[in-house]
C-alpha cells in the first residue's frame, strides 16, 4: 500500500479516459500517436520500477515471508474441513472489486489517512500489570489489533506487532501512527501469544523473533505454525487449532473461531490462503471474551454467541474496510451487527488508528461506529493507545482523537455479500 502511494502521483495519469477528447477537425493525430507512445513507455517505466521495487522486496525480506507448511502439518491441513483441496475457504465466497478497479482508487488521493499530530498514547512498564485486575478481566489495546489480555490468572498476548512497518521489510510499508504503548523489553511475563492469521499487521516476524524465547505457548491457526517454526520458535510450544477446536491454558479455555477472511503473506500471492485464518473465544469460568480477528460479516457469529457466549467483552475489527473487500473486513455499521450476534457485552474497537490500510479518514471507523452503537444501544469503550478497560468498571466514553472530516454510513456504505438474512433478522 506504502509503495501504491509512492506511485500515486505518477501513474493517475496513465488512467485518463481517451473516449473524454472530443474529435476535431484540427487534431493532429501524430502529435496523438506521439502522447501515447510517451505514455505506454512511461508505463512500463512504471511497471519496470514496481518490478523492481518488488525484487528488491523479496531479496531483503528474508525470513519475513515465512514457511509453507510440509509433511504432518501439511496432511493435518488437508484434513481440515475448511481446506477445498487446494486452500482454505469461507463457507461464502469472497467478492471483491477487480484489481484494476481497485488500482484506480488506490493512485487517487483519500484525505486524512493518517493523523497530522502525535497521538495521545499511554505509555505503560511492566510494573502497571504486577498486580491482577481486581475484576478478573482486563485488557489493555496497544494499537491496531495487538492486546495484552488479562483473565483468569493469565496474561494473554494477542496479535503483537511491535515493528515499525506492517510489510516485509523495513524500508516500506505501511507506518506507524505511534510508538508501542508498552516497550517489548518491558512486556511482563506472558503465558501464551494467540495469533488470528498470517497477514503482516497481526503477524510480525521480529516480534515473533524476540518473543519466541520468552514466550511458552504459541496457539495459532492452521498452518500458522509453519512460519513461526521458520523463526525458531520451537515446535513443542505450538498449538494449531481448526475452526472450534479449544485447547487449555490452566482453568482457561481456548476456542478458534470461524472468521470470513483469507490469508497470506508472498508478494506475488502464491502462498494465498495456505494457512488458516480465525477469530478466539479466551474464557474461564468467571469471563468470556470474544475476539473477531480479521473477519466480513458471515451467518456462524450467530454460532459463536449461541455455542460459546454471552461475552463479557468483544474486541472486534473496525477498521481498514472499504466498498470494493467487503467480503474481507467488516466496516463499523457491520461491527454492531457481529457484536449483537456473538452476543457481546462491552465492545471495544480494534484494528484501527495504527495503520494506514485503507481509503477512509483515520477517525472515520470510531465515529461512524459510536452513530451505529447509539442507535442500537451497544455499550462502547474506545481506549487510547495503552489504556487499560476492565468491563466491570469500564470506563465513560471519552473522546482522544482529533475532528476530521469523515464519511458517514449513507455516504460510503459497507456490506458483505450474502448476508442479507442477517440484516432482515436484526
Amino acid at each position: 500500500m506504502s509503495l501504491m502511494r509512492d506511485i500515486r502521483s505518477k501513474c493517475v495519469s496513465l488512467f485518463s479516459v481517451t473516449k473524454n477528447v472530443k474529435p476535431s477537425a484540427t487534431l493532429d493525430r501524430s502529435n496523438t500517436r506521439t502522447r501515447w507512445t510517451r505514455r505506454l513507455r512511461y508505463a512500463g517505466a512504471v511497471l519496470l520500477a514496481v518490478a523492481l521495487l518488488g525484487g528488491a522486496a523479496v531479496a531483503s525480506a528474508g525470513d519475513a515471508f515465512g514457511a509453507r507448511a510440509t509433511g504432518n502439518r501439511q496432511r493435518l491441513i488437508e484434513s481440515s474441513p475448511q481446506w477445498n483441496g487446494e486452500r482454505f475457504a469461507n463457507p461464502l465466497p469472497r467478492e471483491q472489486a477487480s484489481f484494476v478497479t481497485m488500482l484506480r482508487r488506490w493512485v487517487g488521493s483519500a484525505p486524512n489517512t493518517v493523523p497530522t499530530d502525535p497521538l495521545p498514547v499511554v505509555t505503560r512498564t511492566a510494573a502497571d500489570f504486577a498486580n491482577a485486575p481486581a475484576s478478573g478481566l482486563r485488557v489493555t489495546w496497544l494499537g491496531h489489533s495487538t492486546l495484552l489480555l488479562e483473565i483468569g490468572g493469565r496474561r494473554i498476548l494477542v496479535d503483537p506487532v511491535w515493528g515499525d512497518r506492517v510489510s516485509p521489510v523495513g524500508w516500506a510499508g505501511p507506518m506507524r501512527f505511534h510508538p508501542p504503548p508498552l516497550p517489548l523489553d518491558e512486556l511482563p511475563t506472558i503465558d501464551a501469544v494467540v495469533i488470528s492469521h498470517d497477514h503482516y499487521d497481526h503477524l510480525d516476524h521480529p516480534t515473533i523473533v524476540a518473543l519466541r524465547e520468552r514466550v511458552p505457548r504459541f496457539i495459532v491457526p492452521l498452518g500458522v505454525g509453519a512460519h513461526l517454526e521458520q523463526w525458531g520458535v520451537d515446535a513443542e510450544r505450538i498449538v494449531e487449532l481448526d475452526w472450534w477446536q479449544a485447547t487449555a491454558l490452566g482453568d482457561l479455555t481456548l476456542t478458534a473461531t470461524p472468521a470470513r477472511h483469507f490469508s497470506g503473506r508472498a508478494i506475488t500471492r502464491s502462498d494465498e490462503d495456505a494457512t488458516l485464518w480465525a477469530g478466539w473465544v479466551i474464557a474461564d469460568a468467571t469471563h468470556r471474551v470474544y475476539y473477531s480477528g480479521d473477519t466480513a460479516l458471515f451467518p456462524e457469529l450467530a454460532e459463536i454467541g449461541t455455542r460459546l457466549g454471552p461475552f463479557d467483552l468483544s474486541l472486534i475489527e473496525t477498521g481498514a474496510y472499504d466498498a470494493m473487500w467487503a467480503d474481507v473486513h467488516l466496516g463499523p455499521e457491520q461491527v454492531i451487527l457481529a457484536h449483537q450476534l456473538v452476543r457481546g457485552g462491552l465492545l471495544v474497537p480494534v484494528h484501527w488508528g495504527t495503520f494506514n490500510l485503507a481509503l477512509h479518514a483515520w477517525t472515520e471507523p470510531v465515529e461512524r461506529l459510536l452513530v451505529a452503537a447509539d442507535s442500537a444501544q451497544v455499550r462502547v469503550v474506545v481506549p487510547r493507545p495503552g489504556e487499560s478497560v476492565e468491563p466491570a468498571t469500564a470506563p465513560t466514553l471519552a473522546r482522544w482523537w482529533p475532528t476530521v472530516p469523515w464519511q458517514r454510513a449513507d455516504e460510503a456504505p459497507v456490506r458483505s455479500s450474502g448476508v442479507d438474512a442477517l440484516w432482515q433478522a436484526r
